[in-house]
């Protein structure tokens, strides 16, 4: 089986046509459901934009980190601390400056952690994460463990984000734009070259690509891409703390790619949509007997991630795809 075929890369019609079906399910939403609703698929839109910037590392490149959360929200803390307290700060420079922040100190772990290889890489990453969480967590001036509110939504000028739909329509309009872009990098030379450093980095060296560059500025490009979805999530909740730079916020990241399926991008938002709508469905279930289903939700998700993993590698796009590609030849 090829590597475009082994990771999903060319989506099949019928997959194509599915998504489109759920960009429509995305537009009518604000339309069709409550505020509620439509603020949590918002959410659910930022946190496909932080999958697909992790899967750029770990779907595309082959590097598993354990550590992109802290530029997640590395790039909230920078828009709390550039909103003034008695008056919105314009969009147009705080997202430039948030996304900069986060691509600087990818630049700055990347150029020590890209050197490392296998469980060294993990590790390493995870490391520099947590130095970075403790930064904050044990520093007042910083926030402390409390963390900031910010009080205003970013100004837009041309448009008023305070107004829930249409700061709902903006995240969507980024999610198809970074969407756009990665999969736009992903069939280009540079792109490809990542594809075979993540198949075979010793081949790639001896055909003299430079390794090193290249991964070094995959992983400062998915970190300025999570701060993106960083300064959205702040802008959004009005509320950043340290938990978000956590080692938790990583790993759910990490299993909203697996769960969608790496490599394609697509796969990392419908990860993301389906991780975030079982993790609320869990949390919601009944109490049976003497026991409470919700309370133990991490353990059914554990349950259904590995069950992911054993039945369906090419995560949920996989399996939707070999079921499509299933009846077609039952039709034939």
């Amino acid at each position: 089986m090829s590597t475009a075929k082994s990771h999903l890369e060319v989506l099949p019609r019928s997959l194509q046509v599915l998504l489109a079906l759920g960009l429509v399910a995305l537009v009518a939403c604000p339309f069709m459901a409550t505020d509620f609703y439509s603020q949590m698929v918002a959410r659910m839109m930022v946190l496909a934009i932080f999958a697909m910037s992790l899967d750029l590392l770990q779907g595309v490149t082959g590097l598993v980190s354990l550590g992109h959360a802290a530029f997640f929200g590395l790039a909230g803390y920078t828009l709390a601390f550039l909103m003034p307290q008695a008056e919105p700060v314009s969009l147009w420079w705080t997202l430039p400056a948030a996304m900069a922040a986060s691509a600087l100190a990818a630049l700055v772990i990347g150029f020590f952690v890209v050197r490392t290889h296998g469980i060294y890489f993990i590790m390493v990453t995870m490391a520099f994460a947590q130095m970075v969480f403790y930064l904050f967590f044990d520093n007042k001036p910083l926030g402390g463990s409390d963390g900031l509110y910010i009080n205003f939504k970013p100004d837009a000028k041309l448009f008023d984000l305070e107004n829930k739909r249409v700061f709902y329509f903006f995240t969507l309009a980024c999610l198809l734009l970074v969407y756009a872009f990665l999969r736009r990098l992903l069939w280009s030379p540079f792109g490809r070259v990542l594809a075979g450093i993540r198949i075979n980095e010793h081949r790639m060296r001896a055909l003299g690509y430079g390794t090193f560059g290249y991964k070094l500025a995959a992983f400062t490009l998915a970190g300025a891409l999570a701060g993106l979805a960083g300064y959205l999530w702040a802008a959004q909740t009005g509320f950043v703390n340290p938990e978000l730079m956590g080692f938790q916020m990583s790993a759910h990241a990490i299993m909203m790619v697996i769960l969608g399926g790496m490599g394609n991008f697509a796969g990392a938002v419908v990860g993301a949509f389906a991780f975030e709508w079982l993790l609320h469905w869990f949390k919601d279930l009944p109490q049976v007997g003497g026991f409470d289903a919700g309370k133990h939700w991490q353990l059914w998700m554990g349950l259904f991630i590995v069950a992911v993993v054993a039945f369906a590698p090419r995560g949920l796009l996989g399996l939707v795809e070999r079921a499509m590609r299933g009846k077609g030849q039952d039709g034939g």
